[in-house]
């Protein structure tokens, strides 16, 4: 037993405590992209009200998938924004990018970018807000 370290007992003793002091409390977003970010410098990233849906390929795919990869596609399942799938899986945003990014490449998942002029369109969003409001409490 080296100098410092704790006794075996000790470790046993300390049980869950000791096992939560030794791991790491999660994944670095650097990890799950290797480093990459998202747009990767060609492109600029993808918008958060780019929607996302799973391809059949993608779902034939899904056994053969890895953590976070199988999580995204089966998430698409349904159409939704990038923006809702983070949020959803708890990832980052820009991991989330890059993941998507990925997925695209491989035909696992389609993504539709939004028409940007009608993303800022000022009538569109005065109809957003009149909607919201229209909401009952």
């Amino acid at each position: 037993m080296a100098v410092g370290e704790p006794e075996p007992l000790a470790q046993e003793a300390a049980g869950d405590a000791w096992d939560s002091a030794v791991r790491a409390p999660a994944v670095r977003p650097f990890l799950l992209t290797a480093g990459r970010v998202a747009g990767g410098g060609t492109a600029p990233p993808l918008p958060l009200e780019t929607q996302v849906v799973s391809t059949p390929a993608g779902l034939a795919a899904l056994p053969s998938l890895t953590f976070e990869h199988h999580d995204i596609v089966a998430a698409c399942r349904a159409p939704q924004s990038v923006a809702e799938l983070a949020a959803g899986l708890r990832l980052h945003l820009n991991v989330t990018r890059v993941l998507a990014e990925d997925l695209r490449a491989a035909e696992y998942l389609s993504i539709y970018v939004p028409n940007i002029r009608a993303t800022h369109d000022v009538s569109v969003l005065r109809r957003i807000i009149d909607g919201l409001r229209a909401v009952p409490d």
